[in-house]
């Protein structure tokens, strides 16, 4: 073979393996791009996992917090409506505390007067129980002393008699009366 000949079907070799080598390069590359994108499929599809898991875990935790939420708003409401008629109740004790102690007040104070006034007429009446019993005590004194005045000359006669009569006796008996 001439060697243009052979120089040409170098050429067609080289290009035939190029043309083989740059297919093989491009299935290589298809192969590899195909990889790529099964793997960033898997990862795509692994990731849209999580974030489904990740909404999932977010709607239950929502769903427990809104829960909580409303049980706790519950139990406040029950704790308010049961402080409020604790409230009502005891506002309601203190009313009737008031008024019975406004009620006994009153009644100790007219107690008091009627006391008061029990006291000032046993005072009056004492006083005027001791003023006739004074104005007795002084008559019955002033007669008493009246008789004595009227009886005296009785009397003092009566024991100067007596008087004599003992005198006498003593005399006697022997004894002197002046003795004695």
């Amino acid at each position: 073979m001439p060697p243009k000949s052979k120089d040409k079907g170098r050429k067609a070799v080289a290009q035939k393996k190029k043309k083989n080598s740059g297919a093989a390069l491009r299935r290589d590359e298809a192969r590899r791009a195909k990889a790529a994108k099964e793997q960033l499929t898997q990862r795509l599809q692994g990731l849209e996992a999580e974030l489904e898991g990740a909404r999932s875990e977010t709607k239950a935790i929502y769903a427990e917090m809104s829960r909580q939420q409303q049980a706790l708003q519950k139990k406040m409401a029950a704790q308010n409506k049961q402080l409020e008629e604790q409230a009502r109740d005891l506002r309601e004790q203190l009313e009737t505390c008031q008024r019975k102690a406004k009620t006994a007040r009153e009644e100790a104070e007219q107690a008091l007067g009627e006391r008061d006034q029990v006291l000032a007429q046993l005072r009056a009446h004492v006083e005027d129980m001791e003023a006739k019993y004074e104005e007795l005590l002084h008559g019955s004194l002033d007669q008493l002393l009246a008789r004595m005045r009227a009886v005296r000359p009785q009397w003092d006669g009566d024991v100067l008699r007596l008087h004599a009569r003992h005198k006498e006796q003593l005399r006697q008996f022997g004894l002197n009366p002046l003795d004695i």
